[in-house]
């Protein structure tokens, strides 16, 4: 239940993140920014999806990849636009790999049918 929690809350975040940055973006420029809000809102939705979900664990795992995904990319591109340097090297490319294998893990979860109890 923890990971269901975490990704409620992500999903939370996600959105008023995006919000917030997508205010930014409009005001104070910055494409880096604008990416970032897109990103954050496009994913609000099914973090708070799964999270609130009966959704198996594989998919939770999945979707907090993906979580951890987004956090690395938007903070990449973020600090690149606010701070004028990088996150970390290759901080934005692991970040989309994470998020890339977290929504395979996702669509392979929800590929597979979940087993029923006997009886």
């Amino acid at each position: 239940m923890a990971l269901a929690r975490i990704l409620a809350a992500g999903g939370g975040l996600s959105g008023a993140g995006g919000v917030a940055l997508s205010a930014a973006a409009a005001h104070a420029g910055g494409a880096n920014t604008g990416t970032a809000a897109s990103f954050l809102l496009m994913h609000a939705g099914a973090f708070l999806a799964v999270g609130l979900t009966r959704s198996s664990r594989p998919m939770r795992i999945g979707a907090t990849v993906v979580l951890v995904g987004l956090a690395l990319f938007a903070g990449d591109l973020l600090m690149r636009d606010f701070a004028g340097m990088r996150l970390f090297p290759m901080a934005a490319p692991i970040g989309g790999s994470l998020m890339i294998l977290g929504w395979l893990a996702v669509a392979v979860t929800g590929a597979i049918p979940r087993s029923r109890p006997a009886g």
